[in-house]
C-alpha cells in the first residue's frame, strides 16, 4: 500500500535532560512543550520509559498520558516506548485500555525490549532475554485486546490463566500498537510478526535512513510469513529536527548542546561507541538523520528522509531534545509547524490555485468593480474620486489587501 497523501507529524519524547537540570522543572517543560505541540497541530507525542542514567527521566510514559490528556485537546499520545520485559503483560494492557478510555481513542502504545541495559540489570533480566520477552508479551496483549476469548499462556517469566480484560478498548476495533526497531532487525521482525506499526528509531542514527528500504522490504517478506501485512501509513521514522529563520542561525543554536548530549550522556554515560568523527553534527547532515536548517532546508531534508523509503511513510517524528535554549527549540516547532508541515499535509494546494485563480483572472474580475463603485458615487449625488489606491496598471487593476468593502 502506497503512503497516504498527509504526512504526520510529531515528538519522540525519551526526554533528554542533562545531569544537573533540575527535574521537577524538567518534568513540567516536557509536558508544556506537548501542549505547544498540541496548539500548533502537530499530530503525535510519544512518550519514553526509562529507569536510570540520570538523562531519560520519565519512569512511567502512562502517567505522562494521563496528565497531558487533560491539557491538550487533538494530538495523540503514545509510549515511546513501554518496556514489555519489564511489565506483566496483563497490566500493560489494562492500562492502555483504561487509557484509551480516558483520552476518547487518543493513547498509542509502543513497545520496545527495553534500551538500556541498566534497566534490566536492576531487575536481574538478562539482556539476552529482552528480545524474547518482549514478543511473548506482544503474543499475550495482541490476544488479550482481541477480546475474543479467555487467554491460557505460560512462560519463565509470566502466567495467564484463563485471562480477560474487563474494558475492550475505546478504540474501534484497538488503539495503535507500535514496536521501536533501532540498530537490530529484531523490532522490525517483530511489528511483521504480529502485524503492528513500526517505530524505526535507526533512521535518526548514523547510517539510519540508507537502511530504510530494506528494513521495510524485510518486514513485508516477515509480515508474509505470518499471514499478516505491514501498512507504510503505520510506519514512523524518528530523525532529529532544529528549524530556525536561516541555516546559520539553526547551526549555531544546536551546536553546543548537540556536542554535549553525545560526549556526555551516549559516550561517557552509556559507554556507546565513541564519536566516529570530530564533527557527528555535520555527519548527521550528510547522512539525513539530522534536520536542520531553515524551513527550506528542513523540508529538502525530508524530501530526501521520504526518497530513502522507496515508497513513502506514514510519519515523521522528531526526537525531542535540548541541544538549543527554549525559546529556540519552541520557535523551532512553530517555524516547522508553519511553513514546512502543511507542504506534507496538502493543505496549501486550495489556497494557492485560489491565489493563482484570481490573479490570472483580476482584469475581468475586478474592472467591472471600478465603474460600480464610481456608479455608487454617482447615484449619492457625488463625483466620484480618483481612487488613487484603485487605478489601472498596464491593464490590469491593483486593489488594496483591505478593500473588503466601499
Amino acid at each position: 500500500m502506497t503512503a497516504p497523501r498527509r504526512l504526520r507529524f510529531g515528538i519522540f519524547l525519551a526526554p533528554f535532560h542533562r545531569v544537573g537540570d533540575n527535574p521537577t522543572l524538567a518534568i513540567e517543560r516536557d509536558m508544556k512543550l506537548i501542549e505547544w505541540l498540541d496548539e500548533l497541530g502537530y499530530d503525535e507525542a510519544w512518550i519514553g520509559e526509562h529507569h536510570s542514567a540520570g538523562w531519560e527521566t520519565i519512569a512511567s510514559p502512562e502517567i505522562i498520558i494521563g496528565a497531558v490528556a487533560e491539557r491538550t485537546k487533538h494530538i495523540r499520545l503514545g509510549s515511546g516506548v513501554t518496556s514489555l520485559p519489564y511489565h506483566h503483560p496483563l497490566l500493560v494492557a489494562q492500562r492502555f485500555v483504561q487509557l484509551d478510555h480516558m483520552t476518547r481513542g487518543r493513547v498509542m502504545l509502543g513497545c520496545g525490549p527495553g534500551a538500556l541495559v541498566s534497566d534490566a540489570y536492576m531487575m536481574g533480566i538478562d539482556a539476552a532475554h529482552q528480545r524474547r520477552r518482549m514478543d511473548e508479551a506482544l503474543t499475550a496483549i495482541t490476544r488479550l485486546l482481541a477480546c475474543e476469548e479467555p487467554v491460557t499462556m505460560e512462560t519463565d517469566w509470566f502466567t495467564l490463566r484463563e485471562a480477560r480484560l474487563h474494558l475492550a478498548p475505546y478504540s474501534d476495533p484497538c488503539f495503535p500498537i507500535s514496536v521501536a526497531s533501532s540498530t537490530t532487525p529484531s523490532g522490525a521482525l517483530a511489528a511483521a510478526k504480529h502485524g503492528l506499526g513500526l517505530l524505526s528509531l535507526g533512521a535518526g542514527l548514523p547510517g539510519g535512513p540508507k537502511s530504510l528500504a530494506e528494513q521495510w522490504r524485510m518486514a513485508e517478506a516477515e509480515a508474509a510469513k505470518h499471514g499478516k501485512r505491514m501498512d507504510r501509513r503505520n510506519w514512523r521514522l524518528v530523525v532529529n529536527l532544529h528549524c530556525a529563520v536561516d541555516d546559520e542561525t539553526a547551526l549555531r543554536d544546536v551546536r553546543h548542546g548537540e556536542t554535549l548530549e553525545t560526549l556526555t550522556y551516549f559516550s561517557e554515560t552509556l559507554g556507546r561507541p565513541p564519536m566516529r568523527s570530530e564533527d557527528p553534527l555535520r555527519d548527521g547532515l550528510a547522512q539525513g538523520s539530522t534536520l536542520v536548517g531553515s524551513p527550506e532546508t528542513v523540508a529538502a531534508g525530508i524530501e530526501r528522509l521520504l526518497a530513502y523509503t522507496e515508497g513513502g511513510t506514514g510519519g515523521i517524528l522528531f526526537r525531542a531534545h535540548e541541544w538549543a535554549d527554549r525559546e529556540a527549540t519552541w520557535r523551532s516547532f512553530e517555524l516547522f509547524a508553519r511553513w514546512v508541515m502543511p507542504r506534507f499535509q496538502g493543505s496549501l494546494a486550495m489556497p494557492a490555485a485560489s491565489r493563482e485563480w484570481v490573479s490570472a483572472n483580476r482584469e475581468s474580475i475586478f474592472a467591472p468593480n471600478m465603474a460600480a463603485l464610481k456608479q455608487a458615487f454617482r447615484d449619492a449625488g457625488q463625483e466620484a474620486p480618483e481612487f488613487s489606491r484603485l487605478k489601472l496598471h498596464t491593464g490590469k487593476v491593483e486593489v488594496p489587501s483591505s478593500s473588503g468593502g466601499d
